[in-house]
């Protein structure tokens, strides 16, 4: 019997969306807040929804009131100390972002080699997973927007970067930021990739997700695959394990 589920992958800016059923993805999407139109046109043959969320409280009760309104149950996902053979080594479990959780599930479903995953969106998040599943830790560092706002309000004379290109030697206000925040992620990448790839004694993959990856992926020099959904496939496979238990 048909049992669409929908998840929810709820960021800070925006929020992205999968309607499932029985692993088969009927439908995804890219919502802004504001606008859930599109989302709802496909809420009518669902009756559960998951969520994992870093989204401000205002957007979350938003789509928790949609929902509500629709008779479907919401589930709030959050991080654990392991999930299958995933062990969360953070300090404090229960304090992981539940969207980097996600992403380390889905990653661990992708390989089962040692391997990077970064998400770029409002922060970027650079976690490391051992070819044992094991969690070992990771960065969290100003996303694209919030490093060139901060250069804006912190300093005189920086304008709009606006679409500056990437330069190796910038001889302008405006590509020298932009240059700059580029390379700088790009930096915590490449050292967070060689960091791993020493303690794994072999070449780990990388896999990155989020708004700012398309910016990142052309300056970054090393092999990364870009994975759109990987917190929604987080989410989809910790859904599908509660199904079967």
């Amino acid at each position: 019997m048909s049992n669409p589920r929908l998840l929810l992958d709820a960021g800070n800016a925006r929020l992205k969306w999968a309607v499932v059923d029985d692993q088969r993805w009927l439908a995804q999407g890219v919502a802004e807040y504001s606008d859930l139109t599109e989302l709802a046109k496909w809420l009518e043959p669902v009756t559960h929804a998951c969520m994992a969320s870093v989204a401000r409280d205002a957007d979350e009760k938003q789509l928790a009131d949609m929902l509500a309104s629709r008779n479907i149950v919401l589930q709030r996902l959050a991080a654990a100390p392991q999930f299958a053979d995933v062990r969360n080594c953070y300090q404090d479990p229960a304090r992981l972002g539940v969207d980097r959780w996600m992403a380390l599930i889905a990653a661990r479903e992708r390989t089962q080699t040692a391997v990077l995953v970064v998400s770029a969106g409002t922060a970027m998040t650079v976690d490391a997973l051992s070819a044992q599943g094991d969690f070992l830790g990771g960065l969290i560092v100003p996303g694209l927007r919030l490093m060139r706002q901060a250069l804006q309000q912190g300093t005189a004379g920086v304008g709009e970067v606006g679409a500056a290109a990437l330069e190796p030697f910038p001889v302008s206000t405006a590509t020298a930021v932009a240059s700059g925040t580029l390379l700088a992620l790009c930096g915590a990448i490449r050292l967070q990739h060689a960091r791993l790839a020493a303690r794994a004694g072999d070449v780990p993959a990388c896999l990155i997700t989020g708004g700012d990856a398309a910016a990142l992926l052309p300056a970054l020099d090393l092999t990364a695959e870009f994975v759109p959904t990987l917190i929604l496939e987080g989410i989809e496979r910790v859904t599908r394990e509660h199904d079967t238990s």
